[in-house]
């Protein structure tokens, strides 16, 4: 069989209701039935901007990291937030957004991985789940894991987001949502490259469909009279307010599972250093990775070098359960 043909992938959809009224979130679910491993199933949770299934399921070259990771036997999942990705919008995004206060704040956004989690639980007959949380997501995560520790079986933090107090930042009103077009993505894809490294790490007229691609899947996108994407501004206000009062988004040290912390070296809106500050404070888990990957910006997962990113992390879901007995282990990588 052809490496991009993903015949052989089942796909469904289940619409979950999330914390706002009369609003559904969408819960992905993909596998290779025959070849489905019941001690590998894992929930991804997206960042601040796009939805989950235009990124770990986006098919950048025909296959998406769902797909990947569907093949390699894992019964895999992916969670909309409600606001996002196919998700429902919550009624106050059809209203001005300085008519309403931010939407989708971390503290919401945990309730409703809880709901996600509980039906995978449920539905699959397993005791325990993996988590991938990217940018904002790993807060999401990282909280979720430090709540309910029982149900996590080992979680990956993937563009580690952090917050150190900023003496400069004041809080101020943000309204419901933002808006994002096609070329603002890009721009914020390319920031600070220049042109022959961004021609190195990505197909740049397949870049600029997936950001085409991305804002299309608001309800309301018009390419006349509404070109954009909305996105809830909840994590905005979370991270205003850590930044102003120096409260940390979520303790890393509540975490236990066996934690791998995993970052682009020219990612600059979830730095290297960021990461290694949610390493250090991964005091309780049962063992603990940070690798920091040659090559990629925020957006590796969707970039040339995607495949060293989803080889780090299979390696470390697949490590033996023996591996994570004893004393916590830092394990500096980078490749």
């Amino acid at each position: 069989m052809d490496r991009t043909d993903t015949s052989d992938i089942q796909c469904s959809d289940y619409r979950l209701p999330g914390v706002y009224p009369d609003c559904a979130m969408n819960l992905r679910h993909k596998s290779c039935a025959r070849h489905r491993e019941p001690n590998k199933t894992v929930l991804f949770v997206h960042g601040a901007t796009y939805g989950s299934t235009q990124t770990f399921d986006y098919p950048t070259d025909d296959l998406s990291w769902m797909d990947v990771m569907a093949r390699a036997n894992y019964d895999v999942w992916c969670l909309d937030l409600s606001g996002y990705g196919i998700s429902d919008r919550p009624k106050p995004m059809s209203q001005p957004p300085e008519s309403n206060a931010p939407l989708m704040t971390t503290d919401q956004a945990v309730e409703e991985t809880k709901i996600a989690v509980d039906f995978i639980l449920a539905d699959r007959g397993v005791q325990k789940i993996s988590l991938i949380g990217y940018s904002w997501g790993s807060a999401i995560c990282g909280r979720y894991a430090g709540l309910w520790p029982a149900s996590v079986d080992r979680l990956v933090l993937c563009g580690a987001l952090w917050v150190n107090p900023n003496p400069n930042a004041t809080a101020h009103a943000l309204g419901a949502y933002r808006l994002v077009t096609a070329d603002e993505a890009f721009d914020r894809w390319v920031q600070t490259l220049g042109p022959e490294l961004v021609d190195e790490l990505v197909d740049t007229s397949k870049a600029k469909k997936w950001c085409a691609d991305v804002v299309r899947c608001d309800p309301t996108f018009d390419p006349e009279l509404q070109p954009h994407l909305r996105a809830p501004r909840g994590v905005q206000a979370d991270y205003l307010h850590c930044a102003t009062t120096g409260e940390d988004w979520y303790p890393p040290e509540a975490i236990q599972a066996p934690t791998l912390v995993v970052m682009g070296d020219l990612d600059i809106e979830t730095t290297p250093e960021q990461g290694w500050q949610v390493f250090k404070r991964l005091e309780g888990a049962a063992m603990r990775q940070y690798s920091v990957l040659e090559l990629g910006t925020h957006s590796m997962l969707l970039e040339r070098n995607r495949f060293e990113l989803f080889k780090v992390c299979d390696g470390f879901l697949n490590e033996s359960a023996s591996a994570s007995a004893g004393a916590p282990t830092a394990r500096p990588v980078k490749g």
